[in-house]
């Protein structure tokens, strides 16, 4: 019977240590994280690698939750509910593809579908000179899969 005391005793440290831990940032989604730039969530303490992905997380924090669920990047917010948050079809900036954009990412109509950017300025200083170009190697890339649907 006292193995299984001390067993009860110890299981939670174990837990805590076996725990999966956040490397990546949720939006430069190839970045690892800085622990100074935090945000709170519904709870838990979300980790970002700069102040820029802080004040976009805050724009967007729901939506931002959910495409970190959606590709595990943030274990401590697995559990929370965001069966209410529709995720958009592209998920990535055409031109910063390693960036997640959001709704209210600023974008362009093009072929009769809306593309996401991360920064207003690329749209203006890239997109608008050779949209065709960067369409093209979004699409090879996978990162506009709008147009694949029907």
């Amino acid at each position: 019977m006292n193995k299984f005391y001390y067993l009860f005793l110890i299981l939670p440290f174990f837990n805590a240590f076996s725990a999966e831990k956040q490397i990546l940032c949720p939006i430069f989604v190839e970045d690892e994280i800085d622990e100074e730039e935090v945000v709170e969530y519904k709870g838990f303490k979300v980790f970002m690698c700069c102040g820029t992905c802080v004040k976009e997380w805050n724009k967007n924090p729901d939506y931002y939750a959910k495409v970190a669920q959606s590709m595990k990047t943030v274990p401590q917010i697995s559990k929370v509910d965001l069966s209410s948050v529709k995720l958009m079809f592209q998920r990535f900036c055409p031109l910063r593809n390693d960036r997640v954009v959001h709704p209210g990412s600023p974008s362009v109509t093009f072929k009769g579908h809306k593309i996401y950017f991360f920064k207003e300025s690329d749209i203006k200083r890239k997109w608008t000179k050779d949209p065709e170009s960067y369409f093209k190697k979004a699409r090879e890339a996978g990162l506009l899969p709008q147009f694949d649907k029907k």
